[in-house]
């Protein structure tokens, strides 16, 4: 990663600054050691308002490594405070694409699993009753187009579960593009899935207004790219 492309900022306010991630973009550090999407921010705040102190920002919430998408982060500590307690409420809303091997039959399902994590593997396996340690998932989708060999759906999420889109979406035997971890066929040669973070939609932790960013797919991605612009 060299500096953030400003074409890539959804939203920016003195409170909250929202992201479109690209795939292989880390929100948070992790044992590779690999350079962190918080820092570009804050090198773009801080040259662009001038800033000689260190920028204060604040990790919100979390998209996994190869995921894209809306990514929203606190200016200030109170901005924070507040937006963790609005996903921790579950006062978000959070729409994701997903491009899925196959063509789903149904046009909208709701789906509820009960997940069980296995840290190790840095995996969650989706269960259709309760069992020890799992934790209940649900998920609304809707189908938005059949592609040859693909389908796109849009995703709502009721919970907030480790890779839960990933796993229920395989568990019902429709993997995401990609995603080799939960059954795909062949990885995506830049080691992407197909799952997007298309928006979040929330009230301003401190305007209290409606706020909703929406983020354009990854661009150089021929199956992104067959999707129908009218969606």
């Amino acid at each position: 990663m060299d500096k953030l492309d400003p074409s890539r900022i959804l939203f920016e306010d003195n409170h909250l600054i929202a992201v479109n991630k690209l795939s292989g973009d880390l929100v948070q550090g992790d044992k590779t050691g690999d350079s962190i999407l918080p820092d570009l921010i804050k090198e773009y705040i801080a040259v662009k308002y001038d800033k000689p102190r260190a920028v204060y920002l604040g990790v919100t919430h979390r998209l996994d490594r190869p995921t894209s998408g809306a990514v929203v982060f606190a200016r200030t500590s109170k901005a924070l405070t507040r937006m963790n307690k609005l996903f921790s409420d579950r006062d978000t809303e959070k729409i994701y694409w997903a491009v899925v091997e196959g063509h789903v039959t149904k046009d909208k399902e709701s789906l509820t699993h009960y997940l069980v994590r296995n840290p190790k593997q840095n995996k969650s396996y989706a269960h259709d009753h309760e069992v020890p340690n799992s934790k209940k998932a649900t998920l609304h989708y809707q189908l938005l187009q059949r592609m040859d060999n693909y389908s796109l759906l849009e995703i709502k999420l009721e919970t907030g579960r480790h890779h839960q889109i990933r796993s229920q979406l395989s568990k019902i035997g429709f993997a995401i593009k990609g995603d080799l971890k939960y059954g795909a066929r062949r990885s995506n040669k830049d080691a992407s899935i197909h799952l997007h973070a298309r928006s979040l939609s929330f009230i301003h932790p401190v305007r209290k207004e409606p706020v909703t960013f929406t983020a354009p797919v990854p661009v150089h991605d021929a199956i992104w790219n067959a999707i129908d612009k009218n969606l």
